[in-house]
């Protein structure tokens, strides 16, 4: 399943955007969460038809930011047929059919899951809606492992079921797309053989990582009372026991639970050996002039990794966390603090989405001769 060869383009991404909209190349979203993905997409160009999850709050979210597109549906009953009229389409004519069905099944942090987890079904759903629609281009996005031994047999069922498509799978690092966050996903694009176009996948967009310091500049302090930030959607600040804020303010940045002192430390922490680095991002501080591991639904705990400000002696917010991920502060997140924080540890950030997009409406514009033979020696960037 390897990547053909194909030659270097230079395109600028706002020619694109301006030319994608004027061709109204249409989207379809499956499993879109509260819209990483469809904000990144409709910035590339594309004109968002439909969207659908299945959780209630994360559709709240999707509809509050980019309307009333996104409804609460179970995937397992959902046609492509019924989406096709509802977007009064015929089967080959969509654009673009998306969706990261949900990942938790293939975590490398639940050893074993990915055998049994129902949620893993999903992803031949996914399928199916995509045999049932034939869209000119998909786009799959999952957790990076999928794309290793764990998400195999999906991999498999898609070069199998989906056979009249070239498939293009790739690891992406988040940080090479604009994020301060070194988080890795596993994206395929899948191409329709009859559209005559080799596809090429999206060049980094920066040639620096940007840092946490220049991802969080500006936020002002959250409300010492829990409370949300009145120009700040989302900026609150975490319950943390005065014992583990003490023992925070022990760590420098960079840092982690090793900087505490012994008495104050959690006693499995005492029990190990500080020179085996063990549970290194527990208590961990984020550096300024660093960047951010990955963001997990658990960013308000100091106990589950390495999200612990860089300056304050707290966790980051949700709207810190949210800022980490792309998000623009307008975009608002509905539902409780877990659902809130369920939302933005999940979603795809959206300048990722857009620089996949953008190099899919290269590709789609140059089939629709808007742009020039791909033959020239020109690469999709910022």
């Amino acid at each position: 399943m390897g990547v053909p060869d194909r030659t270097t383009r230079t395109v600028d991404k706002n020619l694109i955007r301006t030319l994608a909209r004027q061709k109204g190349y249409g989207l379809i979203e499956s499993f879109s969460g509260p819209g990483g993905m469809s904000l990144g997409l409709e910035e590339a160009g594309f004109n968002l038809l439909y969207a659908f999850d299945y959780d209630p709050k994360t559709v709240d979210t999707h509809r509050r930011n980019l309307g009333n597109r996104c409804f609460q549906r179970n995937a397992t009953e959902v046609s492509g047929a019924e989406l096709l009229e509802i977007c009064s389409l015929r089967k080959g004519e969509l654009a673009l059919f998306s969706g990261g069905p949900p990942c938790q099944g293939f975590s490398k942090q639940k050893r074993g899951a990915h055998l049994g987890d129902e949620r893993n079904n999903l992803v031949s759903e996914y399928i199916r809606l995509i045999k049932e629609i034939e869209p000119r281009f998909f786009l799959f996005e999952n957790v990076a492992i999928f794309g290793q031994k764990r998400g195999l047999k999906h991999i498999r069922e898609m070069q199998t079921v989906l056979e009249n498509y070239t498939l293009y799978p790739h690891f992406y690092n988040s940080a090479d797309y604009g994020l301060a966050q070194t988080r890795e996903r596993f994206i395929m694009v899948g191409c329709r053989n009859d559209l005559g176009i080799v596809f090429q996948l999206p060049p980094p967009t920066v040639s620096k990582w940007k840092t946490v310091g220049e991802a969080l500049a500006g936020i002002p302090e959250p409300p010492m009372d829990y409370k949300d930030h009145p120009d700040y959607p989302n900026h609150q600040r975490a319950r943390v026991t005065d014992l583990n804020i003490k023992r925070f303010s022990f760590v420098k940045q960079g840092g982690g639970w090793q900087d505490i002192p012994y008495e104050l430390r959690l006693p499995c922490h005492q029990k190990v050996d500080t020179s085996s680095g063990g549970w290194p991002d527990v208590y961990g501080r984020l550096q300024l002039g660093g960047q951010c591991p990955t963001i997990t639904g658990g960013f308000d705990s100091f106990t589950r990794g390495r999200y612990g400000h860089p300056i304050q002696d707290r966790p980051i917010t949700p709207r810190e966390a949210a800022r980490l991920q792309g998000f623009p502060d307008w975009f608002v997140f509905e539902g409780t603090r877990g659902d809130v924080r369920s939302q933005i540890g999940n979603a795809v950030p959206p300048p990722l989405a857009e620089a996949v997009g953008c190099a899919i409406l290269d590709s789609l514009l140059m089939i629709d001769g808007a742009l020039p033979n791909p033959d020239a020696e020109e690469t999709c960037v910022a």
